[in-house]
């Protein structure tokens, strides 16, 4: 029987699930790696002292996701080198492009909360969707493991949930239709 090959992901066709689910592990080990780089950039352009220690609370527990991904890939006896997360490079580019606008500083923070939420929600979809992945193919502890990161993950968006409603609520709103 012929195998449908729907992914070309790199170093070959991918043919199975165990496969897939590698791929997608170096993926989000990468994005983490070039989060780590970014994070800092992120801290020092925030005004708001608030969004400014999320950030940097961010990059700790983003240490703690890559030292997590490294647990994971000795568990599977595999090697988490191998992969670029261009997603992650693209969401890391316009946060960069954010911290150069000419904007107010409440309106600079705003737009890069946005940034990090957008960088959040990538991130809580790679490790949802790898964490189905490990329970399907009964990988329990690593499952366990991949959740943990995804908890952190919500966690840190909920933060900046609130966070961005105390920064947007001191915006001029500007233009507002009356619906």
């Amino acid at each position: 029987m012929k195998t449908l090959n729907l992914f070309h992901l790199g170093q070959g066709k991918i043919h199975t699930l165990h496969e897939l689910f590698l791929e997608q592990l170096r993926d989000l080990y990468d994005a983490e790696n070039q989060l780590l780089e970014a994070l800092p950039a992120m801290a020092d352009a925030a005004h708001d002292a608030s969004l400014k220690n999320a950030f940097l609370a961010h990059f700790e527990e983003t240490e703690g996701h890559v030292a997590r991904l490294h647990q994971i890939f000795d568990i599977l006896e595999e090697d988490p080198e191998g992969k670029t997360c261009q997603a992650m490079k693209g969401l890391i580019k316009e946060g960069k492009e954010t911290i150069n606008e000419d904007a107010t500083q409440n309106v600079k923070d705003a737009a890069l909360i946005a940034a990090a939420q957008r960088v959040e929600h990538y991130e809580m979809a790679g490790y949802g969707t790898v964490r189905t992945y490990a329970e399907l193919m009964n990988h329990m502890a690593v499952g366990t493991l991949l959740q943990k990161t995804l908890d952190e993950e919500g966690s840190a968006d909920k933060k900046l949930t609130v966070i961005s409603k105390i920064i947007n609520g001191k915006i001029p709103l500007g233009h507002c239709s009356e619906d």
